[in-house]
């Protein structure tokens, strides 16, 4: 604490005095139970679990934990991922399994003196290694913390929990509402608003009166981006595979290139144009989203450009037809596996299959697939600012420097 005075009764406590390392390792074939949690099931920033696998499809030793542990990800800190066990299970070895000393601790408590911006910043700071940094317990276990006494636990654990049940409303929302996009998205591109007969095709049933086409018939280019060096700096902004977001094209992160005028021209996205992911890993590989930022950029050679063809198919039609469940079968039913990564190359998304209603059809359907997008914008703004409330709560009430 840099010598600054502790508030009144706080003191200072290693980790490894107000918890136990829960480190009871186990054969999956023999855990006698249904739950595998991965660090991949743990969500940053939350303290829920919503997911989880089975001991079937893993190997090797892993970590029994009981109802009330809090499993830790001590691989890659910095994701800030925890949670607090609901049931018994066993999780990955690269977790931690944290039990609390009720005495000095209260188990209520831990979670989220384990997510404050002091404890993280620790748990960083000593992790080891830099492709997958870990945090090995001994080093943990003898971090000294301020810790208030119970009496003041038990207070701020029944706002941070009243804050986390708003939170975990609004996460409840987001999923819901993530769901119910899918369908729509499902039913808007394959039955359409309100067709009442349906008609058999290469795609499974579809509206009666579309037309059955492939992605070569309803775009005028199909273009593959740049190979070329990219730059932290330069004249031109360049896309990559990283930006996308939920069927958009995001300037984050960028990279950027010096081009020729006719190079720039050649390779300039323009409004409504589809950029879509053609090399990437098997769970990434296949992303598509539609550019309506302005500006002016370029895209990568990982890349594939298509332009929707005038009056056959409205831009914001295919996106949204090409990420849904169904678009992303057909898409991915192309992918060539590689070494490391998988392959869909301009030739085989051109054979795409893509269910086509009347234009009229389309812009009412995208009407309809805008105003789910906003609604679901919407509860993400919120949750977004219940999670900045939550993580000011948190840090302000786990602070042990007087204020």
């Amino acid at each position: 604490m840099s010598g600054r005075p502790l508030k009144t009764d706080w003191r200072m406590v290693k980790f490894g005095e107000m918890t136990d390392n829960i480190n009871v390792r186990v054969d999956p074939a023999e855990a006698g139970s249904d739950i595998y949690v991965g660090l991949e099931h743990l969500d940053p920033e939350s303290l829920h679990l919503r997911q989880w696998g089975q001991p079937s499809d893993v190997t090797g030793d892993k970590l029994r934990f009981q109802k009330g542990d809090i499993i830790f990800a001590r691989r890659r800190a910095y994701q800030r991922k925890l949670a607090v066990a609901e049931f018994d299970g066993i999780c990955s070895a690269h977790a931690m399994v944290v039990r609390g000393k009720p005495k000095v601790v209260l188990p209520e408590f831990l979670p989220f003196f384990m997510q404050s911006d002091m404890f993280m910043e620790r748990a960083i700071e000593i992790s080891v290694g830099s492709l997958s940094p870990t945090i090995n317990w001994k080093t943990m276990a003898v971090q000294e913390f301020p810790l208030p006494p119970i009496e003041e636990q038990h207070r701020i654990a029944e706002i941070l929990w009243a804050a986390d049940e708003v939170h975990h409303r609004f996460d409840n929302s987001l999923r819901e509402a993530q769901s119910t996009k899918r369908a729509v998205l499902t039913k808007m591109t394959t039955h359409g608003i309100r067709s009442a007969k349906l008609q058999k095709t290469r795609l499974g049933e579809i509206a009666a009166h579309w037309s059955v086409r492939t992605v070569e018939q309803v775009v005028s280019l199909c273009q593959y981006g740049l190979s070329i060096q990219l730059h932290e700096e330069g004249k031109y902004p360049i896309f990559r595979m990283m930006n996308y977001d939920d069927g958009k094209i995001v300037a984050n992160d960028m990279k950027y290139v010096d081009l020729s005028g006719e190079d720039f021209d050649s390779f300039k996205v323009l409004d409504g144009d589809i950029l879509f992911n053609r090399t990437n890993s098997a769970d990434l590989v296949g992303k598509v989203g539609i550019f309506r930022l302005g500006g002016d950029f370029v895209f990568a050679s990982y890349l594939v450009r298509l332009r929707a063809r005038d009056r056959v198919i409205l831009p914001d039609y295919l996106n949204y037809y090409l990420n849904s469940d169904l678009g992303q079968r057909r898409i991915l039913a192309y992918g060539t596996p590689g070494v490391s990564q998988t392959n869909i190359s301009a030739g085989n998304l051109k054979k795409v299959l893509v269910p086509v209603p009347p234009i009229e059809e389309q812009e009412e359907i995208v009407q309809i697939l805008n105003s789910v997008d906003n609604s679901k914008k919407s509860i993400e703004e919120q949750l977004a600012r219940s999670r900045h409330i939550q993580n000011d709560l948190i840090n302000q009430s786990i602070n042990p420097v007087p204020v």
